[in-house]
Order: structure tokens, then sequence, then C-alpha cells
């Protein structure tokens, strides 16, 4: 009953949220548009996106300036529910900030560490990190070098983080990634003890099998991509796991190739939700996202009056931004309809 009162007002505010996502047939009407300019429009008459897009010119707006736009769909939805949240849910939705974070300041190191000017246009979303976050958007962006962009940390947790790093020779993108993603993993890890019990076991739920998957997909990529030592690959690894047992760990580092990771990767609680067809073709992006999406919609169908509502919505909202991204990318460079509804479609 706690849990009714609490959620009523939120579970309300989301159900009308999420009333707004696209659809599958709508993603597939979009797809088969024949250029960005009538995709631009498709999405003006779209309640979630038409007053985002409304003083848009179709035919100058640039790929960039699409994608911030998106991304502010998903910074404005996250408003939404904090105006509309309690004391306790806050608390959650402050947690789950950092993912946010993460996310513009990866932005901004590609940047930076690819030596080019930086287009990324961060006072569409200067208001709203105002409210949430220490981080100084504007001088992050316009930073040259790896010093400055890390001196514009000052004061927040991530320049501990990073500092040391900034003085080591040879850093590459992925070393600072991988740093900041740890450093959410092990947050939010962590502060999951902190929750209610109920609130606990959702969270850890979602973010274990999360975990679970980007570790299996990190060994896959090691041995399919780069070759790696046994050695190395654990040492890629993130420390945490749920349904992904250390000995199940073991037997997809330590098996032959490809072919012996799918065999160890077939006797572990993940292997079922692998199809004949992904046997042929491997494609763990495919088994992330049908794992994840099945994990949210089932926390918040046995407990839709508890943070399972925020978290799914959050969930889902990421998904269709990036969908919509990949629809209007596959438009840009003629993919057809079918093509570019095989990536944002999965059955």
């Amino acid at each position: 009953m706690s849990g009714l009162l609490a959620y009523s007002g939120i579970a309300t505010k989301v159900k009308s949220m999420q009333s707004k996502l696209l659809s599958e047939d709508k993603l597939r009407e979009m797809a088969a548009l024949e250029n960005v300019p009538e995709a631009l429009e498709y999405l003006k008459r779209q309640p979630a996106y038409e007053d985002l897009f409304s003083d848009v010119d179709d035919q100058s707006f640039h790929r960039s300036a699409i994608e911030q736009r998106l991304l502010l769909s998903k910074y404005r939805d996250f408003t939404k529910l904090y105006r509309f949240s309690r004391v306790s849910q806050r608390k959650f939705l402050d947690l789950y900030f950092l993912h946010y974070e993460i996310a513009i300041l990866k932005r901004c190191l590609r940047c930076v560490l690819d030596h080019r000017n930086p287009d990324l246009d961060l006072s569409l979303f200067q208001e709203f990190f105002e409210k949430h976050s220490h981080l100084n958007l504007m001088a992050l962006s316009s930073a040259q070098t790896i010093q400055d962009f890390v001196s514009n940390l000052g004061g927040t947790v991530f320049y501990d983080l990073l500092a040391d790093l900034a003085e080591t020779p040879g850093t590459t993108l992925f070393d600072y990634e991988l740093k900041m993603d740890l450093l959410y993993f092990k947050t939010m890890w962590k502060q999951a003890s902190y929750l209610s019990k109920k609130e606990a076991a959702i969270l850890t739920q979602c973010f274990g099998s999360k975990l679970d998957l980007l570790n299996i997909q990190w060994i896959y990529r090691s041995k399919k991509y780069y070759q790696l030592s046994t050695a190395d690959i654990y040492a890629l690894l993130i420390p945490i796991s749920y349904h992904l047992h250390r000995d199940d760990i073991r037997k997809l580092v330590e098996s032959e190739g490809v072919d012996g990771f799918f065999t160890a990767l077939k006797t572990t609680s993940y292997g079922s939700m692998l199809t004949t067809d992904l046997y042929q073709q491997p494609d763990l992006e495919e088994l992330y996202e049908k794992v994840l999406d099945r994990v949210h919609r089932l926390t918040v169908q046995r407990q839709p009056y508890s943070i399972a509502a925020l978290n799914t919505y959050l969930y889902f909202k990421e998904q269709e931004v990036q969908r919509i991204i990949t629809v209007i990318e596959g438009i840009r460079y003629g993919l057809g309809a079918d093509t570019i509804c095989s990536y944002v479609i999965k059955h």
C-alpha cells in the first residue's frame, strides 16, 4: 500500500509520457520517407517532438543539430519526472543523472582527443545541467587540450578520476571512457544498498543484467577483433556480476576463439536467449537489447508503483532516441526502409 500511495502520482505521469513514445509502426513509417527534411517534418507531427523541432529549417538542419534536439528531449523528460517526483524518488533520479553527465563528457572528450573543432552546441543543455550538475558545459565543450578539459572538471567527482590519466603518456579515449564507466557501474551498484529492499531488488535486476551483458560483449570483442591475452581481457572486465557467475566468466575468457566463446556462452543463464540464427550470425547487440527490454518490462509489470516506473521509462526513452537517430542516418545514406527497420526493430 505504501508503494501505491508514494508512486500513484508519478506512475500516472509516466503512463501519460509513455503514450507519446513512437510505436514500431511509426518507426516503419518514418524509415520509408524519402529524405531527412521529410523525416523532420514527420517528427514535428509527433506530440513528444513537435515543439522541439517546430523552429527547425528542414533544409539546413545538420546532423549534430538534429542529434542535440533529440538528446534534449531525453533531458526534458527527465526534468518533467524530477519535478513530479517526491524526495525519495528524486534520490534515484539524482543517482541516474550520473549517466547523463558521463555521456556528455564522452562527447566533449572525443572532440578534444581527435583535435577537431568542437561541433557541440551545449547551450541547449545548459539550463538543465545547471539544475542537476556541477559540470561547466561551456568550458568543457570549448577545451582544446586534455589538460584544459580536466582542469575544467575541478570540484567534481571526475577530476581526481581523470587527472592522473591526463598525465600518463599514451592514454587513449578508451582509457578515459572505461574509467568513467567503471565509476558509474560501481556507484550504481553501491548505492542500491541504500535503497529500500524492494527498490534495491529492482535496480539490481536491471543494472546487474546490464553489467553481465556488457562483460559478455567486451569478452567477445576482445577475442574477435583484438585477440587480447587472457590476462588483458580479465583486466577490462567490470568487477561486478549478477547472473554471470565466476566460473561462467572464466569459461568465456579462457575459451578458444569465437566458436569456443559461444559454446561457453550457451552454458550460462543468458545462453537460452540465443536463437539458432544468432548462432549462425552472432549478434550480441541484439541479445543485449532483447534481455534488457525484457528485464525492464518485467520489473514494471511486477512492481508498477515503484522506481521501476521511472527506470523503465527512462530506459525506453533512451532506446527511442537512439532508434530515431539511426532511422534519420539510414535515410540520409539511402539505405532503404527494410534495411533501416532491420536495425531499429528487433524481434
